[in-house]
């Protein structure tokens, strides 16, 4: 456990939990799900299998089955003229998952001689889940449900997130079913840089004979890895082989460079070291180095607190006198780089920026401009045959729009005195899904008026709605009052 590189917390919860439902559990207690989540590379199956090894538990592991290899002999036999399509030796993936559950819940470990009969405590993990699972989640909560009333054994998920932090978890579990089946979630971070310091050098010291790198070249590696130990350790081997001259030349450019700009960088010690930051992470990644990533929550953080460096009146370019009201120091952000690294559509970014922007202002002027600057953007991507070339500008004009406007943070000193105010997804969600329910609705309620969903709405259910006609059913009546009268005491919460 020592040697792990996670958050101690998250270890003492997942063996918290472990000892809990295997150990402690009653003898007709059903079995119980644990679902690890987290971003790649961050130590989640290293600490469930370290774990495991340390309380003496079997670990059952699912992997997905290979499709058989056929020779071409065999391939000409079953698709010969002939030949019967039916005879083709497959099983869905679904299928065998539910008779592998079945299986490990239903007997023990084989008990070898000299062993003692006691150790027999076992968990099922599930890393590599069927991909038709993907494509309907509801046959896997089928399956979860069964297994939770017959089970003796806890069953655990890995799920890694994507880039955007839209992870599979929320297709697969969904807030229902985690509530249904009791599923405990535990979410790792990623890797902290001073962690994954320690593990490298712990590592390059192990390894004597590997021509180690030294110190600041492992603190690039570790800045290039994003969080994720594995990258890390798959880097530092490659660096440190003994043909790899195109990599030892590459640290000691970059190594050359990143020293002159701190030398150069000069001031203060804080300000040396955020120009170092920004100057490296604006050079090319370390080879086995990984695309930064930055969830979206964290990403409109960036953006909506602003923050700002302060500059010398020397260093930095004084304004006219008739501009001097939108001098602001420099920001310590490229708002084009959040955007792309949070790995969202730019519309979809200026949504979330639109809902969450108001309550990080302090004045109403500032609002009124920065929602000039929104609806700017949503003109530049509002024509659909050029939004694709449109949404890099869109974006760049709302993030930029919106944190010029704020007077409140316009200099490094400032902090607008706000605090902490937490991050909503759009209401847009909301409305577009009622708004398809709704023509699905009218379609079907209405069907004998043979006209498209939006015409229904807006120009016949409003003159139905004045009406009284008794030839309707309760469930048309209900329909048009919500629809077709236009709602005067109904506000939405934001």
């Amino acid at each position: 456990q020592n040697d792990l590189a996670v958050q101690k917390k998250k270890i003492e919860e997942v063996e918290t939990w472990l000892k809990t439902h295997i150990f402690q559990r009653q003898p007709k207690q059903g079995g119980s799900i644990l679902l690890l989540t987290g971003p790649p590379g961050c130590g989640k199956t290293a600490t469930l299998q370290i774990l495991a090894r340390d309380l003496g538990l079997q670990v059952q592991e699912w992997t997905n089955p290979l499709s058989l290899d056929f020779t071409k002999e065999d391939l000409r036999n079953m698709f010969g003229h002939d030949s019967n399509f039916h005879t083709f030796p497959s099983q869905a993936q679904a299928a065998l998952f539910q008779d592998f559950l079945l299986r490990a819940n239903k007997y023990n470990k084989l008990q070898m001689l000299g062993e003692s009969s006691e150790n027999d405590k076992k968990l099922i993990l599930v890393e590599d889940i069927p991909n038709q699972f993907y494509r309907d989640p509801g046959s896997l909560h089928e399956i979860l449900r069964s297994f939770v009333h017959r089970s003796r054994c806890p069953l655990v998920f890995i799920i890694s997130d994507n880039f955007s932090g839209d992870s599979n978890q929320r297709s697969l579990f969904p807030a229902e079913i985690v509530e249904e089946l009791c599923i405990f979630n535990i979410s790792f971070k990623p890797v902290a840089p001073t962690n994954m310091m320690k593990v490298l050098n712990r590592i390059a010291a192990a390894e004597a004979s590997m021509n180690s790198l030294d110190r600041t070249s492992l603190e690039l590696l570790c800045r290039g890895c994003s969080g994720d130990i594995r990258s890390a350790i798959n880097s530092l081997q490659f660096s440190s082989t003994k043909d790899c001259s195109l990599e030892k030349e590459f640290w000691l450019k970059k190594k050359k460079s990143s020293t002159m700009k701190c030398e150069e960088a000069g001031v203060s010690k804080v300000r040396k070291k955020s120009k170092c930051d920004t100057s490296e992470d604006q050079e090319i990644q370390a080879i086995g180095g990984k695309d930064a990533s930055i969830f979206l929550f964290h990403a409109l953080g960036k953006i909506i607190y602003c923050k700002r460096e302060a500059v010398s009146e020397a260093e930095c370019p004084q304004l006219p006198a008739h501009l001097s009201e939108h001098h602001r120091h420099t920001l310590l952000i490229q708002p084009e780089d959040i955007v792309e690294k949070s790995h969202m559509s730019g519309s979809m970014f200026n949504l979330y920026l639109h809902q969450n922007y108001v309550d990080f202002f302090s004045d109403i002027d500032d609002v009124v401009r920065a929602s000039e600057y929104l609806s700017t953007a949503d003109v530049l991507c509002s024509n659909w045959s050029t939004r694709l070339v449109m949404e890099s500008y869109s974006s760049s004009v709302a993030t930029r729009g919106v944190i010029h406007s704020n007077t409140s943070r316009a200099f490094a000193h400032q902090q607008g005195g706000l605090g902490f105010r937490p991050l909503h997804k759009p209401q847009w969600f909301l409305i577009n899904k009622k708004y398809q329910e709704n023509c699905l609705a009218a379609k079907s309620l209405f069907s004998s008026f043979c006209l498209p969903p939006e015409c229904l709405q807006t120009e016949l259910l409003p003159y139905l709605a004045m009406l009284a006609n008794p030839m309707r059913n309760q469930a048309q009546i209900a329909f048009i009052q919500d629809v077709g009268r236009l709602p005067l005491k109904r506000h939405f919460g934001r």
